[in-house]
């Protein structure tokens, strides 16, 4: 009985390491990427979950639905390890990886979207600028016109109240 007990123990405390490890995961994806505060809720929100489902599956899988104290505490005990052992080292080493990954992957879009912006940047000189000053020639040609009509009419009213 003890045994079993010792045995629950450890299995719980395992699962705080493992609620650590995930809110550290949360962590890193907040310090390596940018996110608005209701993407945070969601984050939140999904942590919350996996983190219930977590503890309620050790529950019936290790000691079969009963909730014990020692339970909680042994959790309490596994967070405060991990948080307190590993989780800064782990957050450093984590975000430097992405970090690392972002600008790899980064220079490598760059290479790739270099010539498609040069292969762009070809057509809109070829046919989009010429075209752009022919239609703000025919604008500018149009409001003179329109302006011209504008002026004759007013003078034409005038002169047919006269």
């Amino acid at each position: 009985m003890i045994t079993n007990q010792g045995y629950i123990f450890l299995i719980f405390i395992l699962n705080g390491i493992l609620i650590g490890l995930l809110f550290d995961v949360f962590r890193i994806l907040r310090k390596t990427f940018p996110t608005k505060d209701f993407i945070t809720y969601i984050e939140d929100i999904l942590f919350w979950i996996i983190t219930g489902i977590l503890v309620l599956y050790s529950v019936f899988r290790f000691n079969n639905g009963e909730i014990r104290l020692y339970m909680f505490v042994a959790i309490l005990i596994g967070v405060i390890s991990y948080m307190l052992l590993l989780s800064s080292h782990i957050i450093k080493i984590n975000v430097h990886i992405i970090n690392f990954i972002k600008k790899v992957v980064g220079k490598i879009l760059n290479i790739i979207i270099k010539p498609f912006k040069s292969f762009f940047g070809f057509l809109s000189k070829v046919f989009i600028k010429p075209f752009k000053k022919l239609f703000f020639k025919m604008r500018l040609l149009f409001a003179n016109i329109s302006k011209k009509l504008y002026n004759t009419s007013k003078k034409n009213q005038k002169t047919a109240k006269n």
